[in-house]
């Protein structure tokens, strides 16, 4: 018996891998975030299996679930949306499977900031303009921050920046990033990458706020902050000039 951490994309249930299909295929048990993963994903798993939304349960009550498939000897293929390696919530469920001398297999998937980035059809990262992105977020409820992951750190390099699980506080992200950044800036909000219902905002530091207005989203909204997304004049990658030579394309140059 195994249990099978799944990373089930964004939302769109075509967004999964071959390998993660095949895993909820043949697994008889499936614990899915039903918050956030689409149910569609659900028509995967085999006639008759035991399928679980975890949204309401403790962590106590999940061990609970894969514990009982352990006796019986059944697979389980646990759903996360996105990516399991941020903010997933699955280490302390490994950590607890470790003790129980559990066995588990980790399977990525698509991460919300790619569907973003996807849905606004640009690259973050551009030669000369912007060449790292920063995946973080604001201190929550549930989690605090680190001391030394403040916001500020992160804009004073100008990187692209990937804000998730905080467009609650959008008002106070613009004012503390516009001196790094500049007020012409661009900024989209994508609410809700790759779901029917997706939307998208765009504008800079100094407009995005009357561009959202009223229509700000509550949840479930990633904000992507700069140049990238909304640049030309950048040069070409020397991935692909003539003049470049590298191990893949080895040939002189003509001209």
């Amino acid at each position: 018996m195994t249990v099978h951490f799944i990373g089930a994309g964004p939302g769109a249930p075509d967004l999964i891998t071959l390998r993660a299909r095949d895993l909820i295929a043949a697994s008889p048990v499936c614990l899915y975030a039903g918050s956030l993963v689409h149910r569609e994903i659900l028509k995967h798993c085999p006639p008759g299996a035991r399928i679980v939304d975890t949204a309401p349960m403790s962590l106590d009550e999940i061990m609970d679930e894969m514990v009982r498939a352990h006796i019986a000897g059944e697979d389980v293929a646990r759903l996360h949306s996105g990516d399991l390696s941020v903010w997933s919530a699955m280490g302390e469920q490994i950590r607890r499977l470790d003790a129980l001398a559990i066995p588990y297999t980790v399977t990525p998937g698509v991460p919300a900031f790619a569907a973003a980035a996807a849905a606004l059809k640009v690259e973050l990262t551009l030669p000369e303009v912007a060449q790292s992105l920063v995946l973080t977020r604001t201190p929550g409820r549930a989690s605090a921050m680190p001391a030394r992951e403040r916001l500020a750190s992160f804009a004073a390099t100008g990187a692209t920046l990937a804000l998730h699980l905080s467009i609650h506080l959008l008002d106070a992200l613009v004012e503390d990033l516009i001196p790094h950044y500049g007020t012409d800036c661009p900024v989209a909000v994508v609410y809700r990458a790759s779901w029917p219902d997706e939307q998208i905002f765009r504008g800079t530091l100094g407009t995005i706020l009357d561009v959202i207005g009223g229509q700000k989203p509550e949840r479930t909204a990633l904000i992507l902050v700069g140049r990238v997304l909304d640049c030309d004049d950048f040069r070409d990658s020397a991935l692909y000039d003539a003049a470049y030579q590298r191990r893949f394309r080895n040939r002189s140059h003509q001209g």
